[in-house]
């Protein structure tokens, strides 16, 4: 018998009573439920509005206001500890219409500026990597911009890439990778596109069937059939980094696959498979239907490694660069309540419905909370399970590209920073985040990182690439 109940799962009968245990019948229950998404929506969006959105306006307008009349930054710290906060504001008021800038800022945060195109259709893939760009849709945060978007579901990857390609999307739900990969015209026309953020950050697992569940040791796994969701994937890249590092040839010594994320549950129940690395919610989603469990989660391999991402083409943002700069104000408001760990019970409510993830609201609330069953009888509690840190360092692009040489997609040298820094926009994602008044990390554009106890440095970055005993041939 499953622990789990879902009144969203279509795949289960309808029953006379409803198994939650409650003495209502199924259709009474689905009608709490759409209730309990409709509370949870005005929960977060009183909270947007009520203290993120005007705190932002007014302290960048009291910090601006300040600045201006003490430039120089002893005067100005001199000054405020003298008087404080407080009596310095209202000294200011006195002369200066502080109330009346104040509400001007505001009303230009909610589509004041004059924006290229309003109307504007954005792919996704139904995952919890794609979380702030879905909420950002229910909680009106577009809205709020002046723009009118349209979040479209979209069956898989190849097709988000043509449709962007083609220009059917104006923006979208990126993997990572794959902006870097069409910039370079890899499996691909070569069309310049950029990441504007990162849409998560960890959120990915190695799920196995159950008949594995006595063989985790990764030098036992010759001969398994895996699936990855793309290859320009940060999945693709992390399994087949952890299997090499166990003397697993990811070319020859087992097979990967490219399966959509919502074919991969089925591909283990049938399989098909016999592990994936997968994007959420589909590794709990197999722990729920009892065909899998998980492994582990790809934090254990590179905690805060990126996942997905937002971005568009660079056309796009040449032609429209007012809407891109509110669809990316947009974007970056709802990831910062989605960091948030109070919001994430409410976001799951929100974004698991059919018209977002169309998943049982137990299994995304259990990855967005941290807070999982394994499938192994053990329940685990990891609130960093899924992350949702904007920053597209730029280190993390150079990364990406050390895997694509390693393992053939890209031939010959590489200039890894000129790449990186034409795709990711990390300056642009800074001014946006100052914009909407999030805190800024002024650390370096490229950052060094530890995958699996190894130390990367973006700075020999070729020398990482040419470093691994396991690598493709030729």
């Amino acid at each position: 018998m499953s622990d789990y109940f879902s009144p969203y799962d279509a795949d289960r009968p309808l029953m006379l009573k409803c198994s939650c245990g409650r003495d209502h019948t199924v259709a009474e229950h689905e009608a709490e439920a759409a209730q309990a998404r409709a509370d949870a929506t005005r929960t977060l969006r009183a909270r947007s509005e009520e203290a993120d959105f005007q705190a932002y306006s007014n302290a960048f307008i009291e910090a601006t206001l300040v600045k201006a009349l003490f430039p120089q930054d002893a005067m100005r710290r001199r000054f405020l500890r003298a008087v404080g906060r407080t009596t310095a504001m209202a000294a200011i008021g006195s002369v200066l219409p502080i109330a009346s800038l104040q509400a001007m800022a505001q009303e230009a945060g909610k589509g004041g500026a004059n924006l290229e195109k309003k109307d504007l259709k954005v792919g996704f893939i139904p995952i919890t990597c794609a979380t702030p760009l879905i909420m950002a849709h229910p909680l009106g945060f577009y809205g709020k911009q002046g723009l009118n978007v349209e979040v479209t579901k979209t069956a898989g990857w190849a097709l988000i890439r043509d449709k962007m390609i083609n220009k059917e999307y104006d923006a979208t739900h990126f993997l990572s990778p794959m902006p870097l990969a069409i910039s370079l015209g890899l499996g691909s026309t070569a069309t310049p596109m950029n990441v504007a953020t990162i849409q998560n950050v960890n959120g990915q697992a190695i799920t196995l069937a159950l008949k594995h569940r006595n063989n985790r040791d990764p030098k036992g796994w010759k001969g398994f059939k895996f699936a990855v969701p793309f290859e320009y994937s940060m999945h693709n890249f992390l399994l087949r980094y952890y299997l090499a590092e166990a003397g697993i040839n990811p070319d020859t010594d087992v097979q990967i696959r490219v399966v959509p994320p919502p074919e991969m549950v089925a591909n283990l129940r049938s399989g098909n498979i016999d592990g994936f690395l997968g994007p959420d919610p589909f590794n709990q989603r197999a722990v729920y239907e009892e065909v899998g469990f998980i492994h582990l989660l790809t934090k254990e391999l590179w905690d805060g490694h990126p996942c997905c991402a937002f971005g568009t083409s660079t056309e796009f943002i040449q032609k429209h660069p007012n809407t891109f700069a509110a669809l990316y104000r947009a974007v970056l408001t709802a990831a910062a309540m989605a960091r948030k760990p109070e919001n994430r019970e409410l976001i799951a409510k929100v974004i698991s419905p059919q018209a977002y993830l169309n998943q049982p609201e137990i299994v995304v609330a259990q990855v967005l909370t941290g807070k999982f069953a394994d499938g192994l009888g053990k329940i685990h509690n990891v609130p960093a399970r899924a992350d949702f840190d904007p920053m597209p360092w730029q280190s993390m692009a150079v990364w990406m590209l050390t895997q694509m040489q390693r393992w053939g997609y890209i031939k010959g040298d590489v200039n890894y920073r000129q790449i990186a820094e034409k795709v990711f926009l990390l300056t642009d994602a800074r001014k946006q985040m100052k914009a909407i008044g999030e805190s800024v990390p002024e650390t370096t554009a490229y950052p060094k990182f530890k995958i699996m106890g190894r130390e990367f440095d973006p700075a020999k970055a070729a020398e990482y690439a040419r470093g691994f005993p396991i690598a493709k041939e030729g």
